[in-house]
């Protein structure tokens, strides 16, 4: 390959990362504008005159619910792991009836708007006294996340070598002894994968939320930042502060896991 290629497409990646890139650097140009100056025209490419009010605003008012999301996400991301890690065992390794169905049943469950999802939990809910409740939002939430779960462990744990398996049974080992000390050892990029993106979605989850805890004591992040929105005024300094400090979870859990992932996705895929 030639120099002059290499730098052609150095160029090229380095301006499509700046163009996909642009929304995150505005979200924080926002976050440091003045009220008084977010109709300028044209509008200030840099906060030459930067304001912190937006991030007093969120360490004020917006702390109690970024733990509110914290607890969601953690929550869901046990419950997710605690289901679909045994079913996708289940579906790798033991011999069930149906499986074919089964994994075919868990595409169509992803296919599902959460809209939809979100209307059947609102009738549920008034029945079981589950509104406005933080465990509500954890068991909705999770029923997004554990298909994806599912489906995940189970390619990833069919590419396990059955000797494992067997070995562990000549051992003495039951079916949840051999799962619980050989198979969840060595899972461990698809655990990291499934735990990552569960935790992800119930983060940004809009729509279980404002649907089903909108009244809460506690409320998640999400509506946290569309308090700010009102009919009259929209404090968009304080929206993008808040959506500034509630993305460094999200993106430090990406930086921090992005090699685990990128070999839980992958696992299964290729056999050997």
């Amino acid at each position: 390959m030639t120099p002059q290629r290499t730098r052609w497409k150095t160029a090229l990646g380095i301006f499509f990362t700046a163009v996909m890139l642009f929304p995150v650097y505005w979200m924080v140009n926002v976050s440091l504008t003045k009220t008084s100056d977010m109709r300028a025209d044209p509008p200030h490419w840099f906060p030459w005159n930067p304001t912190f009010e937006g991030y007093v605003d969120v360490f004020n008012q917006q702390l109690p619910n970024l733990m509110t999301s914290l607890i969601i996400g953690l929550g869901c991301v046990l419950l997710t792991l605690v289901i679909s890690a045994p079913a996708g065992y289940a579906l790798a390794k033991l011999r069930l009836p149906g499986k074919g169905s089964m994994s075919f049943l868990l595409l169509i469950a992803q296919m599902i708007p959460s809209v939809v999802m979100a209307m059947g939990f609102y009738a549920i809910y008034i029945r079981l006294g589950w509104l406005n409740t933080v465990g509500g939002l954890i068991v909705a939430n999770s029923t997004i996340a554990v298909p994806f779960g599912v489906l995940l462990f189970t390619t990833f744990m069919s590419g396990i070598p059955q000797e494992f398996i067997q070995a562990a049974k000549v051992d003495g080992a039951n079916t949840w002894r051999t799962f619980r000390s050989v198979v969840l050892p060595v899972s461990r990029n698809a655990i990291l994968t499934v735990s990552l993106f569960a935790f992800l979605w119930a983060w940004s989850d809009f729509i279980f939320a404002s649907t089903l805890n909108r009244n809460g004591d506690m409320i998640p992040i999400t509506l946290g930042i569309y308090a700010y929105i009102g009919n009259n005024t929209t404090q968009w300094n304080s929206i993008m502060a808040t959506a500034v400090v509630a993305s460094i979870p999200a993106a430090v859990l990406l930086i921090v896991a992005q090699r685990y992932v990128a070999s839980g996705v992958t696992a299964g895929a290729v056999k050997d």
